[in-house]
């Protein structure tokens, strides 16, 4: 493991014990999140889960980013199966048009949290998060309906499990200042939009001379 000593010690506990499975969506919101819970001792692991993604190579380029990390902090990582059509059909047919934050984004975020609950409740882990809640630009709202939905879901649908969603505000606890470090101190690959067409049609129409991007 190598842990900073600048991590950023976790003011939030788990809402159950046990393992935590952490869907996250890419390596630069994952960061400062990542290293404050293995610096707490929690017993994590990565969910890879991110059909919404497009082109492959974009995908595979964001993937590979967050291997890189979790090798390095010696954190176990599960990658889902890639299915960009699948997502296209569940997720954004009918809401091609819909704006950031919209029907489109709630419904992205329960086909991929959806498939991250299934996981967790057939493995046992006590609670599901996401680091979708620690961007600044997605609605926290919409990120913790569709988690409750997912997680309901997913004990339905698996016998026993007593999977709990861990809806936490990961932009508050110093996290938010301690994400831009660690983006710069592994010089990850930042991107600009979220990982859709849609998504990416939205920042094209930034203006170019805007010194900020959605994912800062």
């Amino acid at each position: 493991m190598n842990l900073s000593a600048k991590a950023v010690p976790l003011k939030m506990c788990p809402p159950a014990e046990g393992r935590v499975l952490l869907h996250a969506c890419c390596a630069p919101c994952s960061g400062a999140i990542l290293e404050s819970l293995v610096a707490a001792g929690l017993d994590v692991t990565v969910f890879w889960s991110n059909s919404n993604i497009t082109p492959r190579e974009e995908y595979d380029l964001r993937l590979g980013e967050l291997q890189r990390y979790c090798a390095l902090l010696g954190v176990p990582m599960v990658v889902d199966t890639y299915d960009h059509e699948a997502w296209l059909c569940e997720a954004a047919a009918g809401r091609e048009d819909a704006p950031e934050r919209g029907s489109r984004c709630s419904a992205c975020f329960k086909f991929r949290l959806c498939r991250a609950a299934l996981y967790a409740a057939r493995e046992g882990f006590a609670c599901l998060t996401t680091t979708l809640a620690s961007s600044r630009w997605k609605d926290l709202s919409q990120v913790d309906e569709a988690g409750l939905a997912a997680v309901a879901l997913a004990r339905e649908q698996v016998s026993g499990s007593q999977l709990v969603w861990w809806g936490a505000n990961w932009r508050k606890g110093g996290l938010q200042p301690r994400r831009a470090e660690v983006i710069k101190e592994q010089n990850f690959y930042n991107q600009t939009w979220c990982g859709c067409e849609f998504s990416q049609r939205a920042a094209s129409s930034v203006p170019t001379n805007s010194n900020k991007t959605q994912y800062e």
